[in-house]
């Protein structure tokens, strides 16, 4: 039976903080040291995606609290001021007590993107005129693309019936490449036009344990790295150990594995050396996900490389020149600041 996630809020659990342990093993230094984690925001309601600019300033989405349109938009200066930026998107709570709302969102030259996976909107933000501190604009004032009624009237081959518009990036030609995570779909929107087209499938995986014997990929996270995309997944329910997966996705769409033995993972970025960085959310038990033991981790073929352990279920990551990262403690409504 196929579960869907509300991966901005997973589980029902109390995060607590802790310390986290660091593993030295990070390509880009001639020798070694232990990596800083560092609390960089707090008090944000179930931060997301993260994403900074030219002015060291970092857009977070918060997916609110599932009780009212409490979804917003937030800018972190470099000072670590929080000042919300668009206000007022749905928020909502499934009967499990899983929150939806906004997932991950781009920065194009001076355009944000953001996806609301319940919504299955595309919105639009131009971020030239934007000062921190100003009145927050209002959600429903924003433009915005239903790519939602798209993939639901798509016919796909293995059809969920659902759809989770979870993350994107940008390829060739401007063109955006979003993840839906119910889909197990890369959805394409062709810059010049604003077309959309089905890009690529993501296959289900065996499962270990046989029952179902196959789960579904989940896709969470893209990035492109000037040739190739490149397409982490979570894996569906029971969330089977070291069964995640990486993905290389051609310019035409075609799919093959670039790397395996990972775990539940939440996101991918690109380091300074163009290779894949990616979060692991954490450990699970068979009945729920192990506290603290989220992990970032250096994928490259035929090698994973963890650099910091201990994260406290860790949804996004995002690099900040060469050395540094900035993380999404969901449940804990913080940003953590790793410095290599």
């Amino acid at each position: 039976m196929r579960q869907h996630l509300a991966f901005s809020l997973l589980l029902l659990v109390l995060a607590g903080a802790t310390g986290c342990e660091y593993l030295p093993d990070f390509v880009e230094k001639p020798e070694p040291h232990e990596p800083q984690v560092n609390e960089y925001a707090s008090g944000l309601t179930a931060p997301l995606g993260i994403e900074s600019d030219a002015k060291g300033q970092l857009w977070i989405t918060e997916a609110g609290t599932g009780l009212a349109d409490d979804g917003q938009l937030s800018i972190i200066t470099p000072q670590g001021n929080v000042f919300p930026v668009v206000t007022g998107f749905p928020s909502v709570v499934s009967p499990e007590g899983a929150v939806f709302g906004l997932n991950h969102l781009l920065l194009a030259n001076d355009t944000l993107w953001m996806l609301h996976g319940v919504e299955g909107k595309l919105y639009k933000l131009a971020t030239a005129s934007i000062r921190p501190g100003e009145a927050p604009l209002q959600a429903s004032a924003l433009a915005y693309e239903d790519i939602g009624a798209f993939v639901r009237g798509y016919d796909f081959e293995d059809d969920t019936d659902e759809t989770d518009l979870f993350n994107l990036t940008t390829g060739p030609e401007g063109d955006l490449y979003m993840v839906d995570a119910a889909a197990n779909a890369i959805i394409r929107r062709k810059a010049s036009t604003g077309a959309l087209s089905v890009f690529a499938l993501l296959p289900p995986i065996g499962n270990p344990s046989g029952e179902p014997a196959q789960v579904e990929a989940v896709p969470t996270g893209i990035v492109f790295d000037g040739h190739k995309f490149l397409v982490c997944t979570f894996t569906g329910y029971p969330y089977p150990a070291e069964k995640a997966a990486i993905y290389q996705v051609d310019l035409q769409g075609n799919v093959s594995l670039y790397q395996s033995g990972l775990s539940t993972l939440t996101d991918i970025e690109l380091g300074a050396d163009q290779e894949p960085v990616v979060v692991e959310y954490g450990t699970w038990t068979g009945e729920t996900f192990v506290e603290n033991s989220g992990t970032i981790v250096r994928a490259t073929p035929g090698k994973n490389t963890a650099l910091v352990t201990g994260l406290n279920f860790p949804n996004s990551i995002e690099r900040s020149g060469s050395k540094t990262y900035y993380i999404a403690q969901t449940f804990e409504g913080k940003i953590q600041k790793v410095t290599f």
